[in-house]
């Protein structure tokens, strides 16, 4: 019999407690409920199970943090959802968006000065980041064009990669690099969502977040290339030989 851990549980409660003071404040449609109390459910069993698959027994204070950060990205998702079929709360979703973004750069911080840092915790952390990002690019798409659904899709293209090829298995080397390029594309979402700049400057600067994370992206792809095929890297290094 597999432990139940409190965490997810308390994270999932919580999550359906903001839920409904948001939803009341709004007036969200049936939808948009559904989406919000899926997602809360959803969440809870993938936690679960990251924290069964680990031996982890529950939560380390950053995990905390990003269990808090997924509770605000569950409400802005079933608003994103509602605004598919009624007028849009942009001001809560900024709002939430950006209480959000502000903990994201808490939660790793906490890790570090607790020694408490783990893998369970620095996947919660990618994947939360990697959802509110497709959320937001949803709601983004319905303005400045469907092709920004690439910029939140793409992470979700290279685990479809993984999943499908041998040679993306690999394990990547650490990159700061990443890291900026998450957060422009955060800036370029969030800045577009609450309609502080013209549209064309909003349209230049999704732009030039979708040219970084597919330089970023294409660069890591490359790089799983070439360390999963030994066969290239010989080929190359026997160019750079001299030859006797």
């Amino acid at each position: 019999m597999r432990l139940v851990r409190s965490g997810p549980l308390v994270g999932m409660f919580a999550q359906l407690t903001v839920l409904v003071a948001v939803g009341a404040a709004v007036g969200m449609g049936a939808v948009a409920w559904f989406t919000g109390v899926a997602f809360a459910l959803v969440t809870m069993i993938l936690l679960q199970h990251g924290l069964s698959s680990t031996g982890l027994n529950g939560y380390g204070p950053a995990d905390w943090v990003t269990a808090a950060r997924t509770t605000l990205i569950g409400v802005v998702t079933a608003l994103v959802v509602d605004s598919l079929a009624h007028a849009p709360a942009v001001g809560w979703i900024v709002g939430l968006v950006v209480v959000a973004l502000l903990l994201d750069g808490v939660d790793g911080q906490v890790a570090r000065r607790t020694g408490t840092s783990s893998a369970f915790g620095a996947r919660f952390d990618m994947e939360a980041d990697s959802f509110l990002l497709l959320v937001l690019s949803l709601y983004v798409a319905g303005s400045a064009g469907w092709w920004v659904l690439a910029i939140g899709g793409m992470r979700y293209a290279f685990l479809l990669g993984i999943w499908t090829t041998g040679w993306m298995r690999g394990t990547l080397p650490p990159r700061y690099w990443r890291k900026v390029v998450a957060a422009t594309q955060g800036i370029a979402l969030i800045t577009t969502t609450a309609g502080v700049l013209p549209f064309r400057a909003n349209v230049v600067l999704l732009l030039v977040a979708f040219a970084l994370l597919v330089e970023s992206f294409g660069r890591d792809v490359v790089w799983l290339w070439r360390d999963g095929h030994p066969a290239t890297r010989t080929q190359v290094i026997g160019r750079l030989l001299p030859r006797e």
